[in-house]
């Protein structure tokens, strides 16, 4: 039985079901992704509690590798680690502190103007609603998702190309893109899950669930998973 999110999105199990599917998995997603390294946007958030340093690091994150995230994130934040000092960077300079970031010199000029933004209109405080966020250059859904729950400890939903890959891959969610599969998750996932499934997804992505032939054969939670377009696993 299909139905419909108002956003786009359908339920092929419903909603009742797909809840109870994604609230069940959540333990084991917790037991398969222990003492597996955390994203570099969580360490960033841990070690700094920066909303400012957490929105910078998302922002370097995309379409880059982790690892060269954090490194990235640290060379920047040596040389400014507020709105003040980063508007007052020129952002050739920031652009060279993040390389090889992916599409760094846009990312460097997009730092710098989210920068001057925050410094003229935020009093340079980085905004804690995600519509006032979706005003920042460079600043997407996810992003902005992603600085809510990490850099505010606010509920919301990050979805990126694991999560919205995974959710349809298990069935419990149809969608088209991530901006779909996040609507779709605010209906069926429990609020007190919402932080913390975009780190458990992620890993368990890198980890199991693969793009390409996942590890179904060492899944926790093969016998929950419809296992939508997965046509070899190992």
């Amino acid at each position: 039985m299909k139905e419909n999110s108002e956003h786009g999105a359908s339920f092929p199990l419903g909603r009742d079901r797909g809840t109870e599917t994604l609230t069940g998995i959540v333990p084991h997603l917790r037991k398969m992704t222990k003492g597996e390294k955390m994203p570099s946007v969580t360490g960033v958030a841990r070690e700094t509690r920066s909303p400012f340093k957490v929105l910078v690091s998302t922002v370097i994150s995309a379409r880059t590798k982790d690892e060269v995230t954090g490194e990235a994130s640290r060379r920047l934040f040596n040389m400014a680690g507020s709105p003040d000092e980063m508007a007052a960077l020129p952002a050739e300079r920031i652009s060279e502190a993040i390389y090889p970031a992916g599409f760094y010199n846009n990312k460097g000029k997009a730092i710098r103007e989210l920068s001057e933004k925050l410094v003229r209109d935020f009093g340079s405080e980085v905004p804690d609603s995600i519509d006032e966020l979706l005003t920042l250059p460079g600043v997407g859904r996810k992003t902005a998702n992603l600085v809510m729950t990490q850099g505010f400890g606010k509920d919301a939903i990050c979805v990126d190309t694991h999560v919205h890959r995974i959710i349809n891959r298990l069935g419990v969610v149809e969608s088209k893109n991530p901006a779909e599969s996040e609507y779709a998750l605010r209906e069926i996932l429990p609020r007190e899950h919402w932080i913390e499934i975009n780190d458990l997804l992620v890993s368990f992505g890198k980890k199991v669930c693969r793009p390409v032939s996942p590890l179904c054969s060492r899944c926790l939670i093969k016998g929950d998973c419809q296992r939508v377009g997965v046509e070899v696993s190992r």
